[in-house]
């Protein structure tokens, strides 16, 4: 018993062999002929209809490899079948077939002339072959008929034009959705190189900044060496812990920023400002209060000297973050934002309570593919070696979550600075 893989082996060899197939039932209907002739007696088919089928055949059998000359042969075929006087055969279908076949082809100048020949083709048969018998019989079977060999030759062009019809809009289909998703594509690649650019500028400042003070500290060390010992230790110890920190943020930049941003002339010394850290975090929730939206800030655990990339990067995610929820969020939307010291990382939480956002502004490539959702803080956080997680949170807003890794920050002291948002002495402060 045949099983479906075998169908489909047989449907894949008939697809990929048209020709064959069309040979097959077009010279079919000859050898109909030739089955029923001996049986025919009084209406045996006259030698020249033998001829005409064979043509018939041939036309039927190319029918799809050179269809507009396939036409025109069938419009002779035609015409000599009635110039010759043989009646309708069972071969004639193939006139049915080509309107079909031109009818289905993108060019509507061969379309048109088949479906003339559609339209003339009965009415010249029933002229040439009228019905015997009583007079107004005969003209009402001749006007019945005529029309009736007209609607099915209209109908078979007609099945052939919404074809023709679908296949070219499915094209179209296919086409805009490739010339869409290249242009996302595009868009996206721009999006990420000019983000990568922006960020390669920022943190040009944080390794520009380290330097600086090692220099510093190297100047103020060479000066007091011989009167001041523990005031050179102290500086060496601040060179030496800059140093590594340094080292640490080219390390994780190397390899994703663009080797020509900070180059010659890549950038003039107006566009490298200091950047900011969790230690401005306060302020940026007091600019965001002031716009208009409530922030319930909290710092937890107990802060530390981070590395700057780590602390730009936080204070970047909280700022997109909050700008985020006053956009989408709603009229009465209100956020939270917590910072977490952990062991060995720094959780930024901030979520909101507004009506979320619709999936294509959290999605891999942003917002229409054009870096405008959350792809300039997945590339920040994923430059410091971090994970983001964005989506709808648990019962309505959206929520943002990023861990960033700690390793080499030290606690806060004395002359350390400020570590954060809050004292040094504070596990967790409540920021008014």
């Amino acid at each position: 018993m045949p099983t479906l893989g075998d169908v489909n082996r047989l449907y894949e060899f008939l697809r990929r062999h048209p020709t064959a197939v069309d040979g097959t039932w077009a010279f079919g209907l000859l050898g109909i002929m030739l089955l029923i002739a001996p049986s025919a007696q009084e209406n045996a088919w006259p030698d020249s209809a033998f001829p005409i089928a064979f043509a018939l055949g041939v036309v039927g059998t190319l029918r799809r490899r050179w269809p507009e000359a396939m036409l025109v042969a069938s419009f002779g075929v035609g015409c000599a079948q009635l110039v010759i006087g043989v009646q309708p055969l069972p071969s004639d279908v193939v006139f049915l077939v080509v309107a079909f076949t031109i009818a289905s082809r993108p060019h509507r100048g061969w379309s048109r002339l088949a479906l003339a020949g559609c339209l003339l083709a009965p009415t010249l048969a029933r002229v040439r072959w009228p019905d015997q018998g009583d007079e107004r019989a005969s003209v009402a079977a001749q006007v019945f008929g005529t029309g009736l060999l007209t609607i099915t030759f209209c109908l078979a062009w007609v099945l052939g034009d919404s074809l023709r019809t679908r296949r070219a809009y499915y094209s179209e289909l296919e086409r805009r959705a490739e010339r869409l998703e290249r242009e996302r594509e595009t868009q996206a690649r721009m999006a990420v190189t000019a983000e990568r650019a922006r960020i390669a500028r920022e943190l040009h400042d944080v390794v520009a900044h380290n330097v600086s003070v090692m220099v510093v500290q190297a100047d103020g060390a060479a000066y007091v060496l011989d009167s001041s010992p523990e005031l050179t230790r102290s500086a060496l110890h601040t060179i030496s812990g800059t140093g590594r920190q340094a080292l640490t943020e080219m390390r994780r930049l190397l390899g994703v920023l663009r080797s020509e941003d900070g180059g010659p002339g890549g950038a003039t010394a107006g566009d490298y400002v200091p950047q900011p850290g969790v230690e401005q975090l306060a302020d940026l929730v007091d600019q965001v209060r002031d716009a208009g939206l409530p922030v319930d800030f909290r710092v937890e655990g107990t802060p530390r000297t981070l590395p700057s990339g780590v602390g730009l990067t936080a204070y970047r995610v909280v700022q997109e973050a909050l700008t985020n929820s006053r956009k989408h969020g709603g009229p009465h939307v209100g956020a939270t934002v917590r910072l977490r010291y952990d062991g060995d990382a720094l959780t930024v939480l901030a979520d909101d309570d507004g009506r979320g956002a619709q999936a294509a502004l959290y999605e891999e490539r942003g917002e229409d593919g054009l870096g405008h959702g959350l792809i300039g803080m997945r590339e920040r956080v994923g430059m410091v070696g971090g994970v983001l997680v964005a989506g709808p949170r648990p019962g309505g807003g959206f929520r943002i979550s990023a861990t960033l890794p700690l390793a080499g920050a030290e606690p806060a002291g004395p002359a350390g600075g400020r570590a954060g948002a809050c004292g040094a002495d504070d596990s967790r402060r409540d920021v008014p």
